[in-house]
């Protein structure tokens, strides 16, 4: 009788809260949802007339969605290709025995924490300045031609600002997962005459393979929404060479001033985004149970 009294004052204590948090999600979905069914355009006075499926129509049959689209694969593709290679990298140098070793590890991880839009200010300025950046001085050391990054190979260019942002992620979770290998089994692989080859495919790699897969699950998730460093460095451009979903919904939303294409391109974009995350998930189940 107590477990009862106990589990309903449980229950309405914790009920304010998830109120306002469904509060929180369902309103303004469900406003998006309305918005995108109607021709709502912040520069055309008038009723806003209900159209169907028009906005949506508009949004999936734009030159730029498919752009856009790839551009989104690539840019995720790209960011978890850097990080998880050079996570494990880094994870390898930092497990073992140097000197300074905490220090380093502090530094490493640091980026992690730099705002987005900082960071981006940091490397549009600062690196890819193709007149006063590092690099354009680099260039010029070697008597060679400044590179513009951000106008030449601009998605590059984003991928490379993404990648240094989540590195330390990666880094910093392969890195536990490699403290926890039984160094037992790794001293007896050795005596058995495995070289460092042998020993981390046969033994690290597995060992790093649950981890690598929860790395790839959450920057997946976070690395299909990426907005501030495209706004920062590139605008999207040059024409649409650096356009993702995001920065679609954004240009059509607040730069056209059309809501219900904006609308309808946000619930598309999301959409998308949870396909590809019960996608990695169901991956991610499979291999947790195996």
């Amino acid at each position: 009788m107590a477990t009862k009294h106990s589990r309903a004052a449980a229950r309405l204590m914790i009920s304010p809260a998830v109120l306002l948090l469904l509060g929180w999600m369902i309103i303004p979905l469900s406003m998006t949802v309305y918005f995108s069914f109607l021709n709502y355009n912040l520069v055309i006075p008038g009723p806003h007339n209900f159209i169907g499926f028009k906005n949506y129509y508009y949004f999936l049959t734009d030159p730029a969605f498919g752009t856009a689209l790839v551009n989104t694969l690539v840019l995720v593709a790209g960011v978890l290709l850097i990080t998880t290679i050079g996570g494990t990298l880094l994870a390898l140098l930092l497990d073992q025995p140097i000197w300074g070793q905490g220090v380093v590890r502090v530094l490493v991880i640091a980026p992690f924490f730099v705002m987005p839009t900082v960071s981006a200010l940091i490397w549009k300025n600062m690196f890819m300045n193709p007149v006063n950046g590092i690099f354009a001085w680099i260039a010029q050391s070697f008597g060679l031609q400044p590179f513009d990054f951000l106008s030449q190979a601009p998605l590059f260019s984003i991928i490379l600002i993404v990648a240094w942002q989540w590195l330390p992620f990666a880094t910093l979770i392969l890195l536990t997962a490699l403290q926890s290998l039984d160094s037992e089994q790794m001293e007896a692989a050795e005596m058995d005459g495995a070289g460092p080859v042998a020993r981390f495919v046969q033994i690290t790699v597995p060992h790093l393979s649950r981890a690598g897969t929860v790395v790839i699950l959450i920057q997946t998730i976070f690395l299909l929404s990426v907005f501030a460093e495209i706004l920062v460095t590139t605008n999207g451009g040059p024409g649409n060479a650096s356009t993702n979903l995001t920065y679609l919904v954004y240009a059509q939303s607040l730069l056209q001033f059309d809501v219900g294409g904006g609308s309808a391109g946000g619930l598309v974009a999301v959409v998308l985004a949870n396909i590809v995350a019960i996608f990695l998930m169901r991956m991610i189940g499979k291999n947790l149970d195996a």
